[in-house]
């Protein structure tokens, strides 16, 4: 695809782009009115528009304050689509290819703090955490199911 806009060559943007699809396509399955529903679209959209948004500023403050934001709203998806689940409005398994997309757009985002930001430190996340905690959590599993 021809890209006309620098964020459109950015990895976490397209990753951003391609969870937006994801949400889409679940939300349209989702028939009943729920507040994580609407939030989870609302947040999802969020995170390629900050994306966007942030890499056209000119500070590195500024297109760090962006990127916090899509970091949140990344966090915020990964709430709603825990809420979805333990409501049963999806069923538990279908989250976890959104999560582990979500991992990889918060661990892209944390670098990109960590190279405009000079708080990045602050933030309660380190780039790579998830993934980590992710697989111990899933040897677990594979231990207990053993």
């Amino acid at each position: 695809m021809k890209t006309y806009f620098d964020h459109e060559r950015l990895d976490v943007y397209q990753e951003a782009l391609a969870f937006c699809g994801w949400v889409g396509d679940l939300l349209s399955e989702v028939t009943v009115k729920a507040a994580a529903k609407d939030q989870l679209d609302r947040a999802s959209t969020s995170i390629p528009l900050n994306i966007a948004e942030g890499n056209g500023k000119f500070s590195n403050a500024d297109r760090a304050r962006f990127l916090e934001v899509a970091r949140g709203s990344a966090l915020e998806c990964a709430a709603c689509v825990d809420v979805l689940a333990v409501r049963k409005l999806i069923p538990a398994e279908r989250i976890i290819p959104a999560k582990e997309q979500l991992v990889r757009i918060v661990n892209m985002l944390m670098g990109m703090l960590k190279r405009f930001s000079g708080r990045a430190d602050l933030l309660g996340e380190e780039e790579g955490i998830y993934a980590l905690e992710h697989e111990h959590e899933h040897e677990q599993e594979q231990e207990e199911n053993g």
